[in-house]
């Protein structure tokens, strides 16, 4: 199978890839910034047209994994110019090319397609995102589903995991670097959220791509956690003290977009349908930690 992947060197990007490779594929990681070192590294701009078929033209997917986004909500919120042609027009631009080739899509979206009021998200609800980041992943969804038959969109929410990647550290590694240093972290109570492990996510996609399933799916994390016990299970875990974590709440902080209060995504159609399920956090942290001892 010849997968491309976009967004190789981001956090789901760069797992997708090594599992992809430990399978045995021929994988073509389309990157813009930061040059991954495994697979065939293809610079790609999403936004440019003819950069995204060049692209396919040096990959000739079977498969096509769009994990690039512009996922800084609070970038997006005040650049929407940029993030509409990077997560709206990038989306067209690989759907466009995806159907010519007669390409599988498997299209990353987010949680924050939804408002946050209820929680426990089913792939049947009806989106409304509340910031421009979560409007321009609807919009993508919207563009794949108008014009593919062959796509499966795949929801996830706070991805997290052993290694930073694209410059940027995860949620958990931040967490787990703050207490080793000994320092108090501010950590919201009232936001929940389904935190995901990438490699769990990685592998959830990889079945997907390979039993050609389509629809929606949401794959994230199997427990619904606010951010604040997600930051004391990690500190549990990795025996740091818990007691540097403090609590407040969301509207203490300065953000520039609104986030969703909670935006938990319900797995229960990924646990039916896959052989490789969410995992309970729990589970994932124990893995985590492991990946860690590894690295």
């Amino acid at each position: 199978m010849r997968i491309l992947i976009t967004g190789a060197s981001g956090l789901l990007g760069s797992k997708l890839v090594e599992l992809s490779i430990k399978k045995g594929y021929e994988v073509y990681s389309g990157f813009y910034g930061h040059k991954p070192s495994d697979g065939f590294p293809v610079r790609v701009d999403v936004s440019d047209r003819n950069s995204v078929e060049k692209t396919f033209k040096i990959a000739k997917p079977d498969v096509v994994i769009h994990a690039a986004a512009l996922t800084n909500v609070d970038k997006c919120e005040v650049d929407k110019e940029l993030a509409w042609s990077i997560n709206v027009v990038g989306t067209k631009n690989i759907v466009e090319q995806s159907k010519k080739f007669e390409a599988f899509l498997i299209y990353v979206s987010t949680d924050y397609v939804f408002d946050g009021e209820k929680g426990m998200y089913k792939e049947t609800d009806d989106p409304n995102p509340i910031n421009y980041y979560g409007l321009t992943k609807l919009e993508g969804e919207k563009i794949v589903a108008d014009t593919l038959d062959d796509y499966c969109i795949v929801r996830s929410s706070v991805i997290y995991g052993a290694r930073p990647a694209s410059g940027k550290i995860n949620f958990a590694l931040w967490v787990i670097k703050q207490l080793k240093n000994g320092k108090t972290i501010n950590i919201v109570t009232d936001q929940y959220v389904s935190p995901t492990l990438n490699t769990n996510l990685a592998e959830m996609i990889l079945e997907i791509a390979e039993r050609r399933l389509t629809g929606i799916y949401h794959l994230a994390g199997a427990t619904r956690i606010s951010r604040y016990e997600f930051a004391r299970l990690i500190a549990e875990t990795f025996n740091l003290s818990s007691t540097l974590i403090a609590p407040i709440k969301m509207n203490t902080l300065k953000w520039i977009a609104k986030r969703p209060r909670d935006s938990s995504l319900n797995v229960s159609k990924a646990k039916n349908d896959l052989h490789n399920p969410p995992l309970e956090i729990e589970d994932a942290l124990k893995k985590l930690k492991e990946e860690l001892r590894v690295k």
